[in-house]
């Protein structure tokens, strides 16, 4: 069995490349996740503040 030769620094390079561009996408992953729960979330608190009004405004008369 032939002992394999310690990775150069090019090698180590290249893994740390990977480890960087897997982060990325990952960070853009997570970010489009955050994005749409945003987006949900404003779009909840819309609807309950408009319910809100008309409750005020229903009891206002």
């Amino acid at each position: 069995m032939a002992d394999a030769s310690p990775p150069t620094a090019l090698d180590r390079i290249d893994r740390a490349l990977d480890r960087i561009e897997a982060a990325i996408v990952a960070r853009d992953a997570s970010r489009e996740r955050l994005i749409a729960r945003h987006e949900t979330l404003r779009s909840r608190m819309a609807e309950a503040i408009a319910a809100l009004d008309a409750v005020i405004e229903r009891e206002a008369r």
